[in-house]
C-alpha cells in the first residue's frame, strides 16, 4: 500500500502538459491565440447541428465527448483520490459552471446573434480585468480593448428577451468560469491538466439528465454523432487545453483582458474561412484590441 501511494499518477504532471515539461517552453500567450482560433470553429460546427439537434442535446454532445476524451486520455480519477476536500469542492463548483455555461451559451445563440451573444459574453470578463487595472497604463489598455470590442461587435439589443437572458447568464458563468479556471490552472494540489479532465467529468454527469434526452437522436445518425464528437473536440477539448496552458503561466488580469482578442480572432476567421472582408470600423476594432493587449502590463510579481 505504501508503494502505490509513492508511486506518481499517471497524467498528474508525469505527460508532456505537465507544469515541468514541455508545455513551459511554448509562450502562454500562443497557447491562448489557439484557444481562441477553436472557440469559434466549435460554434460554427454547432448552429449546424441546429437543425438536427436541440441547443441542449449540443451543449451535452460537446461535454460529453469532451469528458470521454479526457477520460481516455488522462484517466483523472487517480488525481481525485489524492487532492483534498477544498480542491475537490472547487472542482466540483468548476464542472457545474462548464455545464450550465455551456447550456446557456448554446441555447443563446440559437435565438441571438453569435456576435451579439459574444458581446454580452465579454463585458463581466472586462469587469475582472478592470478590478485589478490600477496603473494609468492598464487602465488605457482596457479602455482601448473596450472600444475595439464595441466597435468589432456593433451590439444591438433585439427583441429577443429570453436569448438576452441566456446571453446574460453565460457572461456571468463565463466570468466565473475565467475565476475557477485560474484558480486550477495555479493550484499546487493539481499538475498538468487533470483538473480540467476532472471537472469535465463532473460537467457532463451534472448535465447528464436534462441534455441526453435532446441528444438522444444523435446515437441513431453517426454523421451527427460524429459532428457531435467534433463539436467537443474544437470547442471544449483543444480550446480548455490550452487555457489551462496559459493560465498556469499569466496572471488572471492578463488573460482577462485577453479575452478581448476573441472578436478579433472571429474577424480573422471570417476573413480566412468564408471570405467575409471586414469593413474599415471592422479594421480599426481589431487594431484597437490588439493595441490594448499590447499596453497592458502586469505587475511586477503578479501572478494571480
Amino acid at each position: 500500500m505504501e508503494k502505490d501511494h509513492a508511486r506518481p499518477v499517471q497524467g498528474a504532471g508525469t505527460g508532456p502538459l505537465s507544469r515541468s515539461g514541455r508545455a513551459d517552453r511554448v509562450p502562454p500567450h500562443l497557447y491562448f491565440v489557439v484557444s481562441a482560433v477553436f472557440h469559434y470553429l466549435g460554434p460554427a460546427l454547432a448552429v449546424l447541428l441546429f437543425a438536427r439537434v436541440d441547443a441542449v442535446g449540443v451543449a451535452w454532445l460537446r461535454i460529453g465527448s469532451a469528458a470521454l476524451v479526457f477520460a481516455l486520455w488522462l484517466r483523472p480519477w487517480r488525481a481525485w483520490r489524492q487532492v483534498d476536500r477544498s480542491t475537490r469542492a472547487l472542482l466540483v463548483g468548476w464542472g457545474a459552471v462548464l455545464a450550465a455555461m455551456n447550456a446557456c451559451f448554446y441555447l443563446a445563440i440559437d435565438r441571438l446573434p453569435l456576435s451579439t451573444v459574444a458581446a454580452i459574453e465579454f463585458l463581466p470578463v472586462v469587469a475582472l480585468a478592470a478590478f485589478a487595472a490600477r496603473t494609468p497604463r492598464n487602465i488605457a489598455a482596457l479602455g482601448l480593448a473596450v472600444t475595439g470590442v464595441y466597435l468589432l461587435t456593433d451590439v444591438r439589443l433585439v427583441a429577443e428577451l429570453l436569448g438576452l437572458a441566456f446571453a446574460a447568464a453565460n457572461a456571468l458563468l463565463f466570468a466565473l468560469y475565467v475565476v475557477l479556471a485560474h484558480r486550477v490552472a495555479q493550484s499546487d494540489a493539481l499538475r498538468g491538466i487533470d483538473g480540467l479532465a476532472l471537472a469535465m467529468l463532473i460537467a457532463c454527469a451534472v448535465a447528464l439528465p436534462i441534455g441526453v434526452p435532446d441528444a438522444a437522436v444523435a446515437f441513431t445518425d453517426p454523421l451527427v454523432l460524429m459532428a457531435g464528437f467534433g463539436i467537443g473536440l474544437t470547442s471544449s477539448v483543444v480550446p480548455y487545453v490550452c487555457d489551462q496552458l496559459a493560465m498556469a503561466r499569466l496572471a488572471r488580469p492578463t488573460y482577462a483582458l485577453m479575452v478581448a482578442l476573441l472578436p478579433a480572432t472571429a474577424t480573422v476567421i471570417g476573413i480566412v474561412v468564408l471570405t467575409q472582408v471586414p469593413l474599415p470600423v471592422e479594421v480599426a476594432g481589431v487594431l484597437l484590441v490588439i493595441a490594448g493587449v499590447a499596453v497592458h502590463r502586469e505587475r511586477e510579481g503578479q501572478t494571480r
